[in-house]
């Protein structure tokens, strides 16, 4: 059962040593009152995005638990997370489960499970990730701790006024440390950022032969990325930065997963200087 304090918002985040690899994923709960509750976990053969699921997917569980029914917020810096439970899912589930190319819905038990204990009362929104804001730098923290075999030590409230605010409880037959929390409050605002950055803006006054070479050449460029994502090819980042038109730096700030256009980006490992990248088609 969980604490009657009434949650205010809750931050998730995934991560995973090799994408596919050892994955971990980690909860911040927050309450009304200031204080935190977290929780995290592992999987030793898994995803980054199955990771940053399973963080979703036990925060909405910890939520259902409270049986609160004030409306909370839920942000990820997973860009795949949000636009799969706010946008996809609903086209997913009425083709019973595949993509607009006919294949199989990658991670579709996870998915189902979400969308089971999705309600209105939930509120999902996107904060960049590694962008200093508090409790996502701490999720991302409790993540990447278990992802590499580590059990990082959790922040937790006692659940009823009988149990200790010092105990150890093992979760799927993971120990993880619990400790009592002073309460914590978040300053920084949150940063947003858009997921898909645009080749370049039109103009009325660009020429109509102008605008329809430009198309042409968007479109071989979409077509390029679809071999890329359909053959799965690695890319670096200079490569990924030349094919979308932006700065490499556009690239590696955006962190290991997010989304562009039709495609789910992330990262897969780094070769000498190189970062390699992977594209998967999602819609």
């Amino acid at each position: 059962m969980a604490n009657s304090r009434t949650i205010s918002s809750v931050y998730t985040d995934g991560a995973c040593s090799g994408n596919p690899g050892s994955g971990g994923w980690g909860v911040v709960i927050c309450y009304a009152d200031g204080s935190i509750h977290e929780l995290g976990g592992s999987d030793s053969a898994t995803t980054n995005n199955r990771m940053e699921m399973q963080a979703a997917l036990a925060a909405l569980e910890f939520f259902a638990e409270s049986r609160q029914s004030d409306p909370v917020t839920i942000y990820t810096d997973s860009e795949y997370l949000i636009k799969g439970i706010t946008q996809w899912i609903k086209g997913w589930k009425k083709k019973g489960w595949l993509t607009s190319n006919g294949k199989p819905v990658l991670n579709r038990d996870l998915w189902e499970s979400l969308d089971r204990l999705n309600s209105p009362k939930i509120r999902w929104q996107h904060v960049r990730g590694h962008s200093g804001n508090l409790y996502n730098d701490r999720c991302d923290a409790i993540a990447r701790a278990f992802s590499v075999g580590q059990t990082p030590s959790l922040k937790q409230l006692p659940l009823t006024s009988e149990i200790s605010s010092e105990v150890t409880h093992d979760q799927d037959n993971k120990k993880i440390q619990s400790s009592s929390v002073s309460p914590q409050l978040l300053t920084s605002e949150l940063t947003m950022t858009d997921s898909n950055a645009p080749f370049a803006a039109e103009s009325e006054s660009v020429p109509r032969e102008l605008r329809v070479a430009q198309l042409r050449d968007l479109v071989e460029t979409l077509r390029i990325a679809d071999e890329i994502a359909q053959k799965r090819y690695l890319i670096a980042s200079s490569e990924l930065a030349d094919l979308m038109d932006v700065n490499a730096s556009a690239v590696t700030s955006r962190g290991d997963n997010w989304v562009w256009r039709n495609w789910i980006v992330s990262r897969v490992r780094r070769e000498g200087n190189q970062i390699l990248w992977q594209l998967e088609r999602i819609d």
